[in-house]
């Protein structure tokens, strides 16, 4: 019969970062005593991982996954490069995302202890980075593109279309990836982000002397240009840029774009 209570688990992974396992053998090989077992886990270098909860993580990889009308991306955070393309942290982000695909948040969850555990053996600050999941309803196409530098995904894109197809799926999920657009629309554009580019590029304007005549044209042209930049709809296409992604998906009959999410290593 175990000497320590679940509590008693808790409190020591709370002290010491570890994991629940490796608490757990502390506490069965120090009969309980807590003392003891966190001197025991920084002995076998089980709480290094607790170190380096403050280091950027700057690097990582992301993957994504599709299976039918679920789409998924995962990214896993770390500290270097080296690290992010090892062998086992791909692994670990792929498998991650098709948890996230197959169960949701739960799923993705239940994962903790694994990247607790990578975190010790490759002794480096590693989290579970942003997330997204995508779950369509019938007559949607969910497509994908994944961008992989150095054997790992950098840049991970989802697209949903009602209507349309794979390939047109994935061009878009491809234009995504290059273009990085940042709303959907212009009627996504919160409108204090809105407002507060108007007062810029109004600014902009005076400070270069602009007549006040022509100042409220030059203004909603800029403005206009902006919102172009930065809205997925708006944006001409890198494949063809005499079309924009509103026009492309008008050429390939009823489609609508519901909706995108990119991921992207470092951004």
């Amino acid at each position: 019969m175990e000497s320590f209570t679940a509590r008693e688990v808790a409190e020591l992974r709370k002290r010491t970062g570890a994991g629940i396992l490796d608490c757990r053998e502390a506490l069965v090989a120090c009969d309980g005593d807590l003392g003891r077992a966190e001197q025991w886990l920084r002995e076998k270098g089980k709480i290094s991982a607790r170190k380096r909860e403050d280091r950027d993580r700057a690097e990582g990889a992301v993957a994504v996954v599709v299976d039918g009308l679920v789409g998924a991306i995962a990214a896993l955070e770390c500290e270097t490069d080296f690290v992010a393309k090892s062998a086992e942290f791909v692994q670990l982000v792929d498998e991650l995302a098709a948890e996230l695909a197959a169960g949701g948040q739960p799923a993705l969850d239940s994962q903790s202890e694994r990247v607790e555990k990578l975190a010790v053996a490759l002794k480096e600050n590693i989290a579970v980075g942003p997330t997204r999941r995508f779950e369509a309803p019938e007559g949607s196409v969910i497509g994908s593109y994944l961008h992989i530098q150095n054997g790992r995904g950098v840049n991970a894109v989802l697209v949903e279309l009602a209507g349309g197809t794979q390939e047109l799926a994935h061009d878009i999920a491809v234009h995504v990836a290059f273009t990085r657009p940042e709303y959907l629309s212009r009627e996504e554009v919160p409108d204090e982000v809105l407002a507060a580019e108007r007062r810029t590029v109004e600014a902009i304007a005076r400070n270069e002397g602009k007549p006040e005549g022509a100042l409220a044209k030059i203004i909603e042209g800029r403005l206009s240009g902006w919102l172009k930049e930065r809205c997925l709809l708006e944006q001409p296409y890198v494949r063809d840029e005499k079309q924009t992604i509103s026009e492309l998906l008008s050429s390939h009959g009823n489609v609508e774009l519901r909706r995108f999410a990119q991921v992207v290593v470092g951004s």
